[in-house]
């Protein structure tokens, strides 16, 4: 049997002994092979803003709302998409806002922010914060009279950051000419004029 197999000179070789070999790693799982198709649910990838930050804000025009037509500077953009902006408010009365960016218009003018620091206002900032309302068995005039002192009063946190970002602001519009009377004057289009045709300094 050794003759016909030569496992003989194989032992002879080894010390009278077969070789003995070190098993085998188990093969990794295979990679999954991407199909030629697209998944049926779409995969939202986050955007990443390559953009370096500019200390030169533009001024926008608001579309809508209640402060239609004023002037008011951009801040930021925020992480839904919304734009932060004020007027600011000793100005033109334009709190600090987030404002979706359909109801703005963008010109050419520009503000510093070089000395602001807006990274504490985010959406959280903003958000709202509804509280149980107490069932009360009153009459009319006593319900009337609960609702006017149960009005929402803006808390001193968010007066004082509004008065931070309004010095900070009133010291850069304060140094362009004729920006402080533009942002207290409220945008509005006569006969004849075309906004199309506009060089955007409005």
């Amino acid at each position: 049997m050794y003759r016909k197999r030569g496992l003989w000179t194989i032992k002879a070789k080894n010390g009278g002994n077969f070789p003995k070999h070190d098993k085998k790693l188990a093969n990794a799982a295979p990679a999954e092979k991407q199909t030629k198709f697209y998944p049926a649910d779409d995969v939202k990838k986050p955007l990443v803003n390559r953009q370096k930050p500019n200390p030169l804000s533009p001024v926008l025009i608001i579309l809508a709302s209640r402060f239609k037509g004023k002037r008011v500077a951009f801040m930021k953009q925020l992480t839904s998409w919304l734009l932060l902006i004020t007027g600011t408010f000793k100005i033109n009365g334009v709190p600090l806002r987030q404002v979706n960016q359909s109801y703005l218009i963008a010109t050419s003018t520009k503000v510093d922010l070089s000395g602001l620091n807006v990274n504490k206002l985010d959406d959280k900032y903003f958000a709202k914060h509804v509280g149980k309302k107490k069932k009360n068995n009153k009459g009319e005039r006593d319900f009337f009279e609960a609702e006017k002192e149960e009005k929402n009063v803006l808390p001193t946190e968010k007066k004082d950051d509004q008065e931070i970002v309004d010095a900070c602001l009133l010291k850069s519009i304060e140094a362009l000419p004729d920006l402080k009377t533009n942002l207290a004057a409220r945008f509005s289009l006569k006969a004849g004029m075309k906004p199309h045709e506009f060089d955007k300094t409005f």
